[in-house]
Formats: C-alpha cells, structure tokens, sequence
C-alpha cells in the first residue's frame, strides 16, 4: 500500500511500527542521501540530522530513511525493546503519517569493529529538485516476510549452507523487487544496491542478485560483511536511488 505524506513530500510503502517498506519522492522533489563518515550512537545522531536537515532549508518531517549499526545480532524480543525507543523519537518528531511510520531503515550489525551501542551510519531526505526521474529508498530486508517479526517465519531457519543461502537470497531478492515495483520505480533508476551478510556470496549472487538487477548491474553491489538485526537471519538488502550522495 502506497501513502502519501505530503509533509515531507513523498509516498512510502505501509510496513510496521518501526519502518516503512521503502519511499518515493514527489514531483517537484528527490531524495538525497547522506552517509557519517563514523556511526555515532543514534540519539546523538538524530540531532545531526536535525542541523543536516536545518543547512539544507528542510525540516525534521524531510526524513525519509534511517541507516544504523548495533554491536551485534539483537533477538527478538531485545529488537522490539529497542524499536520501542526507536519508534517514541520519531513520533516526538512529529513523523507518523496517520498512526504509520513513514521513514525507510535498515540496521544491522558489523562484523568489524562493530560500534558500542546502535549507531546512526546513513540516512536519505527529501529536497526541492527538478529531477525527471523518481528517486527512492527500499527499506532493509532479510529473508522474513513482509510484515513478520515471527522466528518461526525465516526461511531456512538455522541453515547456513550454500543451499540454504541461495534461497535466503532468492527470497530477499523477491521481497526487494516486490517493494521496487510497489513504489512504482524500476531497478534500472538505482543508485547503490547493498548486500548484507558474513557469509561469502559464492556462486549464487551472479544468479540470484546480479541477474535479476537489470540495469542496477553497471553500479555494481555494495558487500557489507554484517549480520542482519536480528539473530537467525543471515541475509539482508536495501537500495536506492538518489540525486546526491554526501558523506558528514
């Protein structure tokens, strides 16, 4: 389902509490990414966005998605506990499009020198442009279905073969196009895809990725060797398309 929220001029695919699925940009707007070159511990990052946003003449209601990193894989119930901070800062921002949460994310959990509390990496605003091509964010995505925060639901629950991590894949690239068509764009407008897992690749990507990125495959793919927020889930996506990239 596709809302518009007008206030910070786009549209954004209905998730749960603590995201949306992805968002697209309004005419007459486009979205701009903006990566810290450190992750900072994410209330203290929050307040940087607030000045970003400020410099750039937009205000809070401008953010569209959230990138963060976390010491390591969360469980279940700790993910929830820490959404429930997640979720009061954003409604304090006045962010929530009729009881929804528009803003896109992605968190996962680096291998190498993983930060010591969940941190602000990244995160993606609207700006006034005169840009022709719709520009948008896909939301992180592990191999869950829409809509579920169920153990029981991940695929190939446990499993870390090569087997199992081909159709992990497989199943994060239908969800990652599901979100591509809902928002109404094409793979072909994206600026960085991004994979994450600690797993190697191996010789499922070129067939279960690249093939299936149409002309997304000339900028390539972005590995970040991470855990997905969530224990149990080892492969995770998001992409993007953008006007501009900065990084802070």
């Amino acid at each position: 389902m596709l809302i518009a929220n007008p206030k910070g001029n786009y549209s954004f695919l209905k998730g749960i509490a603590p995201y949306s699925g992805g968002v697209v940009a309004h005419a007459g707007y486009a979205v701009e990414h903006a990566r810290l070159l450190a992750p900072v511990p994410w209330r203290k990052g929050f307040e940087m966005i607030d000045t970003h946003l400020k410099r750039v003449g937009r205000g809070r209601v401008a953010l569209a998605g959230v990138e963060l990193r976390s010491p390591k894989p969360f469980t279940f119930g700790g993910f929830n506990d820490f959404n429930g901070g997640y979720v009061e800062l954003l409604k304090s921002w006045g962010l929530f499009v009729e009881g929804l949460n528009p803003v896109a994310r992605t968190n996962v959990a680096p291998k190498f020198d993983p930060p010591a509390e969940p941190s602000l990496y990244g995160f993606s605003f609207t700006v006034k442009a005169d840009t022709k091509r719709p520009t948008f964010v896909v939301a992180g995505g592990g191999e869950l279905p829409e809509g579920s925060l169920n153990p029981e639901d991940v695929v190939r629950q446990g499993e870390t073969s090569a087997d199992a991590l081909r159709e992990k894949a497989r199943f994060v690239m239908g969800l990652m196009d599901g979100r591509v068509q809902a928002l109404g764009v094409k793979w072909d407008l994206a600026t960085a895809v991004n994979v994450y897992t600690v797993f190697n690749l191996g010789d499922f990507w070129e067939r279960e990725v690249l093939a299936k990125m149409g002309g997304a495959r000339a900028h390539g793919v972005v590995w970040y060797p991470t855990r997905p927020p969530i224990e149990t889930i080892e492969f995770e996506m998001d992409l993007r398309g953008c006007v501009r990239e900065v990084v802070l």
